[in-house]
């Protein structure tokens, strides 16, 4: 569709020019700095900080109604960088120009409602957003078509040039960034560093394939992300991951994504994500609070934040319910399925406890909660979700797994809807599916297969023949008729099926 055939009353509002004052706004010592050089930590304190759109200008331009008007018309236009996240422009980054924006496909991950047989296991409704299919299979690509575009918005303006970009990655930051990169092909290169071992050789191959420089160093992502933190301090490097206030910002895309899937009515809505380095549940709150206060949603939905036991600081943060005596301690990760969440020392938990504190403020009462799940229900949780027509990654597993355990403690209670978060595909995981169905999980994992969800391909030589056709050397004839005939009714044995009548 057209802008011209727009109506009339919000054609000024559909195509976006850059607009709005934005600023790095610090967690620790509340500085304010400004946007013209990337920023990661507060010049001033060392800490973390939050970009902040300082002009109000969403609410400004439009009230709610006519935000979700003008919003849902941009979803009938046919421009690029308005078919991802950038539909939120004025929500997201309204300083970066249209023809800076980075678009490969992210964004609008299609909502899946599980079918009945999943609900009734669950004990409750629900949907799989399913964010594998975002372009590098992981919803790390929201962030990265947020920060990569405002990179590109400086390199257009002459303030970066021969840039850089580096990340520590558990597999799906490193896709993502080295893809991303890889597409602005004048002025920027990528490197990543990876914990050996740690990372699925389907996640390996793929920052290797966007040529992106790939370091394997000893230990775990907490060990990568110093040493990348060490060289964005110190050399001239653009810095990817999560604390680049960027990334944060363009995971808040989720959010208005589900907003948007379910008409604006966030009534009695759950969503449920799996918490790693804390960014992206940090985005998907800080999401809901801008479509909040825009009037935009009238109601914020519940979240809840799902950690595997054996990477657990979040969870164990909040289990102390006197806010004065909590205290974050890192923790000492163990071997997880949930690889991308395996983080004992969350970069973003600054920006948790902060966005936690406002999302039940405005809530006016408690609204986030932390749930804590085994590797057991993880993997079991994975694989009943995908033998129920989802395509759902370890991730996604957890925060099915989540979902089940906030069922049982009556947090999620009937006639609630829950969004629950599969942050990657299936098929960057599919070995632990095979470790799973072989039974050689390593100990510390704890996970035994359920027999009633092992599968595993069979052999089918069928009794009585003798010729089997082979790569270059088929049968013919009647040597060829007989295979086909015997092999059909051995495999109709074992599937027990009835002759034609």
């Amino acid at each position: 569709m057209k802008p011209s055939d727009f109506p009339s009353d919000i054609k000024d509002l559909i195509l976006p020019a850059p607009a709005g004052e934005m600023i790095y706004r610090c967690l620790g010592c509340g500085s304010e700095h400004g946007i013209d050089e990337l920023l990661y930590v507060c010049p001033d304190c060392g800490s973390v900080m939050m970009l902040h759109e300082t002009s109000s200008l969403a609410t400004r331009k439009a009230d709610g109604p006519t935000w979700r008007k003008v919003l849902d018309y941009r979803r009938m236009l046919n421009i690029p960088a308005l078919k991802g996240i950038y539909r939120y422009h004025e929500f997201l980054g309204p300083v970066v120009p249209l023809d800076a924006v980075l678009y490969l496909g992210e964004g609008h991950t299609p909502v899946v409602e599980a079918n009945t047989r999943l609900q009734e296991l669950t004990g409750a409704r629900f949907f799989f957003k399913n964010d594998g299919q975002n372009p590098s299979a992981s919803f790390k690509d929201r962030g990265m078509a947020s920060a990569l575009s405002y990179i590109n918005s400086l390199i257009k303006k002459g303030s970066m040039k021969e840039i850089l970009a580096v990340c520590a990655s558990t597999g799906d930051t490193s896709a993502a960034a080295a893809l991303y990169a890889s597409y602005l092909t004048d002025g920027i290169k990528s490197a990543v560093l990876l914990p050996q071992g740690k990372v699925t050789p389907q996640q390996l191959s793929q920052p290797l394939g966007s040529g992106a420089k790939v370091f394997e160093i000893p230990g775990v992502f907490d060990d990568c992300m110093k040493v990348v933190e060490n060289l964005s301090s110190r050399y001239d490097v653009a810095l990817l991951n999560s604390k680049n206030a960027w990334r944060i910002l363009g995971q808040e895309s989720y959010s208005f994504e589900i907003a948007q899937d379910f008409d604006y009515a966030m009534e009695n809505m759950v969503v449920v994500v799996p918490i790693g380095n804390a960014g992206n549940i940090t985005a998907v709150m800080n999401g809901f609070l801008k479509f909040f206060e825009a009037g935009i949603i009238e109601t914020l939905p519940k979240i809840i934040g799902v950690q595997s036991h054996h990477a657990n600081p979040v969870y164990r943060y909040y289990l102390e319910p006197d806010t004065a005596k909590r205290e974050f301690k890192p923790v000492t990760v163990k071997s997880s399925v949930a690889q991308a969440a395996m983080i004992g020392n969350p970069v973003s938990m600054p920006r948790v406890i902060n966005v936690v504190e406002t999302y039940n403020r405005l809530s006016e009462g408690k609204n986030v909660f932390f749930m804590e799940v085994t590797e057991q229900a993880i993997m079991d949780c994975e694989l009943m979700a995908n033998r129920n027509g989802h395509i759902a990654c370890t991730q996604g597993g957890e925060t099915l797994a989540g979902l089940m355990e906030a069922v049982k403690q009556g947090l999620v209670t009937d006639g609630e809807t829950a969004v629950i978060d599969s942050t990657a595909h299936a098929l960057k995981f599919s070995g632990f599916q095979e470790t799973y169905f072989s039974g050689t999980f390593p100990e510390e994992f704890g996970i035994t297969p359920n027999p009633e969800l092992v599968n595993a391909p069979e052999d089918v030589k069928a009794e009585g023949l003798t010729e089997f056709p082979a790569s270059g050397a088929p049968l013919t004839g009647e040597s060829f008729e007989r295979f086909v005939r015997l092999t059909a009714d051995a495999i109709a044995t074992r599937l027990e099926l009835a002759r034609q009548k």
